[in-house]
């Protein structure tokens, strides 16, 4: 039953799925792409949130800590 059911499958079908397939990769690799720019942005702001929070807590004021990143 299913050998009869491949043998009627045409070349435009065929053609068809393996279009649809190369547009799912696609999407797919746009989506996952997309997911890891957010994953990596929100991670950049947990660090420079810490890194913000561990100068305040140093004690310097946050003109000293501007005045020290701009020398730098």
């Amino acid at each position: 039953m299913a050998s009869e059911v491949l043998i009627t499958i045409t070349q435009e079908e065929r053609e068809q799925a393996w279009a649809l397939s190369k547009l799912k990769y696609e999407l797919d690799t746009q989506s996952d792409l997309t997911y890891a720019k957010r994953q990596g942005r929100e991670e950049g702001l947990k660090l420079g949130e810490q890194k913000i929070i561990e100068l305040l807590k140093s004690g310097k004021s946050p003109e000293e800590i501007i005045k020290d990143y701009e020398g730098t």
